[in-house]
């Protein structure tokens, strides 16, 4: 008779939003002028990590089937090296074109909100954010100051939502049940509340399982 013995997986969102949190650190107080502009380089070199960092979450999301988390923590990485590359660099025009991204990424970002609803940590983190990138990006086109320490004090706000995200996370993963409250709903909450049978629903439609995609 075959043994088969189920391990859990853990969960790779934790060091996603620690990552998010680390690094919106960095850039906000780049932003609210505790680090002086020469300290840009520096600050760059601190940020780039994060790209490597939240494409492994990426990676592991994508192996988890969780495609929603999976594609907000690449597009993330991919923001944390394009920001490290032009402020490490202090390439032309840099604050300008930082100032279109942040646009184009408050609009991915509205976009992300209607479908992560009911995972209600990157569902926060994405709402504190989107105002964030808003700020951030009129700033870099306008040169706003007061844009540039909204911004910042923004960034301070998105490190609190997702380091809160993140201990939750961790600390449910720890005692195998929800500690602190994420507010987790609709197909979420019953992927960790529900018994094997709600699991296994629907499983041949699956990517993977089913012939094609």
């Amino acid at each position: 008779m075959t043994r088969i013995t189920l391990r859990p997986i853990a969960s790779p969102m934790p060091l996603g939003f620690f990552t998010v949190a680390i690094a919106s650190v960095m850039t906000a107080c780049l932003q609210l002028g505790v680090f002086e502009a020469g300290d840009r380089t520096a600050v760059a070199l601190c940020v780039l990590p994060a790209f490597a960092l939240q494409l492994l979450v990426s990676v592991l999301a994508f192996g988890a089937r969780d495609v929603i988390a999976a594609t907000l923590m690449g597009t993330f990485a991919g923001s944390w090296l394009a920001y490290a590359l032009v402020i490490g660099t202090d390439a032309a025009g840099g604050h300008r074109v930082l100032g279109v991204f942040n646009l184009a990424f408050l609009c991915f970002g509205a976009l992300m909100v209607a479908v992560t609803r009911p995972k209600r940590a990157l569902w926060a983190v994405l709402v504190v954010s989107l105002p964030r990138w808003a700020a951030t990006g009129v700033a870099g086109l306008t040169g706003a100051e007061w844009l540039t320490y909204a911004a910042g004090a923004l960034g301070l706000l998105v490190a609190l939502v997702a380091t809160y995200a993140a201990f939750a996370l961790m600390l449910e993963d720890m005692r195998s049940e929800e500690v602190l409250p994420i507010g987790r709903s609709g197909p979420a909450h019953t992927a960790v509340e529900g018994d094997l049978a709600v699991q296994l629903r629907n499983l041949e439609r699956q990517a993977g399982v089913r012939r094609t995609l």
